[in-house]
């Protein structure tokens, strides 16, 4: 059985519809956020796959959106503890072991704890109606939720 192995929360200012996760070593990653990053106001995929990144489509333009990550042992069990609008999973490898978050302020890291490594993430948001509903007329904050919960690819 899975186990937890750490969580933590950070918020995310949103911009152009989106943010990104990318590995920390940006001379490693072969195309950095926010190169060949979707932007406009049309509907746009929760997770679009780069080499070493992974790019976030939000519902709302510009918001700080709430990002709970988790390091799991193994595939987690389904998390039901929002009414979760949208769902996706990925594969990202992290040669540092630390993701940066590349958004439009601020300068977060999530730690995975082992560098060299593929990782697997399922994520999960709610709020996506609500900020779609609010953020043409406000800059909502903590309305859009993320959980990125990552565990190691089978080798």
């Amino acid at each position: 059985m899975a186990e937890l192995v750490t969580q933590d929360a950070i918020d995310v200012c949103v911009d152009f519809y989106g943010f990104a996760l990318q590995d920390e070593d940006d001379l490693a990653v072969p195309v950095p956020y926010p190169e060949e990053r979707e932007v406009g106001d049309e509907a746009r995929p929760l997770l679009t796959v780069f080499e070493r990144r992974l790019d976030f489509g939000s519902a709302g333009h510009t918001h700080t959106a709430v990002l709970v990550w988790q390091v799991w042992t193994g595939e987690p069990p389904a998390d039901d503890s929002e009414p979760w609008e949208a769902r996706d999973e990925a594969e990202i490898y992290a040669s540092t072991g630390v993701l940066s978050v590349e958004a439009a302020v601020g300068d977060a890291r999530l730690g995975l704890g082992v560098a060299d490594r593929l990782w697997k993430v399922r994520v999960s948001c709610a709020g996506r109606a609500e900020v779609a509903r609010r953020a043409p007329a406000e800059v909502p904050e903590g309305v859009e939720r993320y959980l990125a919960q990552f565990w190691p690819a089978a080798a």
